[in-house]
């Protein structure tokens, strides 16, 4: 139900009051500006200002939600402008600025998004999604968002002298437009995350088409750890090995408590093969993109799984020297083809050598999977021909039923598809869909992003559409005969293809909104209304039209185990580019979707970089380890034995003194997250330097002279306590105690001590857990700290309880999980008790208090720890 409307202001009068309160903003002169403080000068005269309330008049949103907006209107408005003539594209200056610090976000794949920092227009990038002003003048921030309006979605660009340019567009030839009310909005503050949830919140409310995050339920896998099948087998995936990668971590005591099976499992082929079959020896990411989804069901290699046939203990075993074999033939390949292509590139006339070359490779490797194929059959046996499993015994509903069987924890298994069903979507004529494939069109924004190989071969084989009039019935035949399967959620990934094959269909706002109310259906009939992640998603498109249902989404590029372009160092680079665009990302996508930092590899040689990252990321902790590569003394430090993780109870997101800095290249910047636990909050500091966007490359490359030790400091304020209502309190604490996890340090800080100060190598980091002090009496001094082998420690702590009884002081402590327990205690206890038993403790005068505890199965692993003064 929408709220009642409200009485609005009269677009033909000033719209400086609104409720007595004047408008922090006024455009007049040329000039707009926020309190008196001009942020953009020789504004064209074509450029309207409109405030929220004389824009947003009613709205779809929960009414605290509206109530919440429409009591900050005043901080923010709307911008507008009009032209002459009428346009599918239009491009107009907003005005100029200069000497003025921002940081903003833009697409520099078509599919991923990271930050950028600049003093001027001009020092901005294309297909821009926001820009954040830093105005020390008024000691506050002005956030830039570019919107939707009607059939038109807008990005910003930079101009000449140093003006900046938004571009609407609507993605068709045949829908035009002339003019613009609000395609834009600007809003401000003194709190720059507040200042986002105030605009997101702003956004929500006058778009009414996406919904925030604090309004959706989260998917069960938000608190869990889990494995993704994608670097263990790209397209090779089977279940053979699915069962062999589960079957080790479960033994190694980190059992997967969901399963993500990635591409490879559909089935799909191309347009020159039988249309009836699946393509064949597929291996590495990029064969299969210009393939199309030709039925609904699992493709060959799960179609023949017989149910039982592993989980006989005298299965057949999974050979994993065999399968990395295979990659590295594949990846042989890759690397041949590449150098024949830089051949052509330098105009070579004998390409003789590389020819012969792939067919002895090729034939290399079609042997080896063709006696992989042999295994996999002899394990699996016979399978149905029908056009659906006709055997409860077979298929993919049949393994799901034996992991299910076997992995008792297996709370979820999700399986990969794209927007359009396949890379190359649906095959025409394949399925009861109206699909053909459509030519692909890359806009003009997009030219200046980075080559992509994705991309390319996309626009080589086009996409095949199903009509968006049965989109609806596209998912829901995908994802009913899933469910039935026992899959319980999809990892949706290629989420940006439909602004290239909008022309026909009303362009790329209206396609885009035909879509995602499919998805939005089937989510909500067949996976709970929340078992989805999104991924390759990363432009406002997505974000104001696809995430009414969608609650979590990838906030990063891939992770990546060695530089594509075969870099030496670039194997440390990337993984440090990687936690940059998860945590700026974060900044806007947190607003609607519980950001999600990737999987990557235990047995890496920047594991640990990573999952120290992940250990307070505040989302999903899942990894893509390769059959019998794994660190499991890693991985403990992320995962309890059930399963479970220590998650932060906010997402991780830059501190204040990094928003417009270069943690990247600038040879001095450490990156800094922060985030909240239950008891206290934390701070992570991570050495990204090293690697970062060229422009004039175009693409992110290694900036080598950055890869060095850089030193930092890190205080109690730089935690935004008031982020969420119940840890304030913990910020306003006299004193807290810092635990340095790398280190192994305790420290002693108030809001007025100095920052602690600290230098990091390359690639490396520290974990800094900041915890409120408690007085217990007047030299009795208590913090709970959490388990020291824990990555973040603080996760662990469930329950703190001060009391006083029988004159004694008294602290009791629930924590989950198994190692050392540490706390801060300024003397040490008279009587210590483990679940009622008197335990032994270690004490030293400077406050460490430590005590081992075991895991229990029954109680959830959670300790109760009792210490009397």
């Amino acid at each position: 139900m929408a709220p009642p409307q409200e009485t609005t202001v009269n677009l033909a009068t000033p719209t400086r009051m609104l409720n007595g309160i004047a408008n922090s903003f006024s455009l007049s002169d040329g000039k707009l500006s926020i309190n008196g403080v001009t942020l953009l000068s020789e504004v064209p005269s074509n450029v309207t200002f409109s405030s929220f309330s004389s824009i947003c008049k009613s709205s779809n949103a929960p009414f605290s939600i509206y109530r919440r907006v429409k009591s900050r209107a005043h901080k923010g408005g709307f911008l507008g402008f009009s032209k002459p003539r009428s346009s599918d594209r239009l491009k107009n200056s907003l005005g100029k600025f200069s000497s003025r610090d921002f940081l903003s976000i833009f697409r520099f794949k078509t599919w991923w998004s990271t930050m950028w920092i600049g003093k001027s227009g001009s020092d901005l990038l294309k297909e821009t999604q926001w820009v954040l002003f830093q105005v020390p003048e008024l000691n506050s921030y002005v956030l830039l968002l570019p919107l939707l309006e009607g059939k038109f979605r807008s990005a910003i660009e930079p101009g000449v002298d140093d003006h900046v340019i938004i571009c609407a567009e609507s993605g068709s030839s045949q829908v035009e437009a002339d003019s613009f009310s609000a395609i834009a909005y600007v809003h401000f503050g003194d709190n720059p995350f507040t200042l986002m949830k105030e605009a997101y919140s702003a956004a929500r409310v006058h778009l009414n088409t996406f919904r925030l995050l604090e309004e959706k339920s989260l998917p069960p896998l938000v608190d869990k750890f889990g494995w993704c099948t994608w670097d263990a087998f790209y397209l090779t995936v089977d279940p053979l090995g699915v069962w062999h990668g589960m079957k080790e971590l479960a033994e190694g005591g980190v059992l997967p408590r969901f399963l993500i099976i990635d591409d490879g499992w559909q089935s799909i082929n191309l347009d020159g093969d039988d249309p009836h079959e699946d393509a064949k020896n597929l291996v590495l990411g990029g064969e299969q993109m210009t393939a199309r989804l030709y039925r609904f069901e699992e493709c060959e290699k799960f179609r023949r799984y017989r149910g039982g046939s592993l989980l006989d203990p005298d299965a057949r075993c999974f050979n994993p020297r065999k399968q990395k074999e295979i990659l590295l033939k594949a990846r042989e390949i890759e690397h041949t083809r590449k150098a024949r292509s830089k051949a052509i590139q330098s105009r070579s006339t004998d390409l003789s050598s590389f020819d012969s070359k792939m067919v002895e490779l090729r034939r290399e490797l079609d042997q080896m999977l063709a006696e992989r194929e042999d295994v996999s059959i002899s394990v699996n046996g016979n399978y149905c021909t029908g056009s659906s499993n006709e055997s409860e015994d077979m298929g993919m509903k049949a393994f799901i039923k034996d992991l299910r069987t076997k992995f008792r924890g297996l709370d979820d298994v999700y399986v990969w598809q794209a927007l359009c069903g396949a890379w190359g979507g649906v095959r025409p004529g394949a399925t009861h869909l109206d699909s053909k494939v459509i030519p692909v069109k890359l806009s003009p924004g997009l030219a200046g992003t980075m080559d992509d190989l994705a991309v390319d071969k996309i626009v080589e084989g086009g996409i095949g559409l199903a009509h968006p009039d049965q989109a609806g019935d596209f998912y829901d035949s995908m994802h009913s005969y899933l469910a039935k399967t026992g899959i319980t959620g999809i990892k949706v990934d290629v989420i940006h293809t439909l602004e290239y094959v909008c022309e026909e269909y009303g362009g790329r706002v209206e396609l885009a909104k035909a879509y995602y109310k499919g998805l939005t259906k089937s989510l909500q009939k067949n996976f709970n209304g929340t078992g989805i992640i999104s991924s390759m998603q990363h432009c406002n498109d997505f974000f104001f039209l696809g995430t009414w249902q969608t609650a979590i989404g990838r906030a990063g590029d891939d992770f990546w185990s060695d530089d594509p372009n075969g870099d030496p160092m670039g194997i440390y680079w990337l993984q440090g580019a990687h936690m940059i665009n998860c945590a700026y990302n974060s900044l806007w996508m947190g607003q609607m979707v519980q950001p999600d930092w990737d999987m990557f590899q235990s047995d890496h040689v920047c594991a640990k970089f990573h999952a120290a990252s992940r250990a307070i990321c505040g989302g999903p902790v899942y990894v893509s380890d390769s059959v019998g590569c794994h660190d499991f003394e890693l991985l403990k430090k992320l995962v309890f034995p059930d399963g479970s993780i220590p998650k932060c109870k906010h997402f991780a997101l830059p501190t204040r003194d990094c928003l417009f800095k270069n943690p990247l290249f600038d040879g001095k910047t450490v990156l800094k997250i922060w985030n909240l636990n239950k008891f206290g909050g934390v701070v992570g500091a991570f050495n990204c330097q090293g690697a970062g966007w060229d422009p004039e490359e175009r693409r992110v490359r290694g900036y080598p002279q950055s890869y060095k030790p850089v030193s930092g400091s890190v205080h109690v304020m730089d935690v935004e306590w008031d982020q969420k209502k119940e840890a304030s309190k913990m910020g306003n604490a006299e004193e807290h105690i810092v635990y340095l996890n790398q280190a192994e340090k305790l420290l002693l800080m108030t809001p007025n001590s100095g920052a602690i100060q600290f230098t990091l190598q390359p690639s490396s980091f520290e974990i800094f857990s900041i915890v409120p002090i408690t007085k217990l009496r007047s030299d009795l001094k208590f913090a709970p700290i959490g388990l020291m082998n824990m990555f973040n420690c603080g996760g662990t702590i469930t329950e703190v309880e001060y009391g006083e009884s029988w004159k004694k002081i008294f602290v009791r402590i629930k924590v989950k999980g198994v190692g050392k327990l540490l706390v801060y205690s300024s003397e040490k206890p008279k009587s210590s008790l483990l679940d009622g038993v008197e335990v032994g403790v270690q004490w030293s005068s400077e406050g460490k208090l430590t005590v081992d505890l075991p895991w229990k199965d029954e109680g959830g692993g959670v300790s109760d720890v009792f210490f009397a003064y």
